[in-house]
């Protein structure tokens, strides 16, 4: 059965990129160019897993996280922040926003999707597990 990702990001190069990593592998990928319309989808679509960047106009990654997380039938769905923001205390405000996990941008294409396969198990990849 194919999985669907939910994918909101606002930079276009960066939703190619992951949704040709992400298709090359199976995988159904929906995408929002921002926060409003990613809730939208969301509440619509039943993903499977959501990638949320953080870094986004008018409603950030933070906001939107809280919002999916008030949608009652997304509360198992595994949300990972996928962000530049990689300063001391940025995984943890995105984990109180409510994702679950947290990838660093740039993306690794080699490891990219093996770090979403364990995210959609419900293990976290070695570099999440501290």
């Amino acid at each position: 059965m194919t999985k669907t990702v939910l994918l909101i990001e606002d930079n276009e190069q960066n939703r190619y990129l992951t949704t040709f990593l992400l298709e090359r592998h199976g995988y159904t990928v929906i995408s929002a160019p921002d926060g409003m319309s990613g809730i939208e989808l969301a509440n619509h679509c039943a993903p499977d897993i959501i990638l949320l960047d953080i870094q986004l106009p008018r409603l950030d990654g933070y906001a939107v996280a809280r919002a999916l997380r008030q949608l009652g039938k997304l509360e198992q769905v595994p949300i990972i922040a996928v962000t530049s923001y990689a300063m001391v205390g940025d995984r943890e405000k995105t984990l109180t926003a409510g994702c679950n996990g947290y990838i660093e941008k740039p993306i690794n294409p080699d490891t990219f999707v093996s770090e979403i396969e364990q995210f959609l198990r419900g293990q976290r990849p070695a570099h999440e597990a501290s």
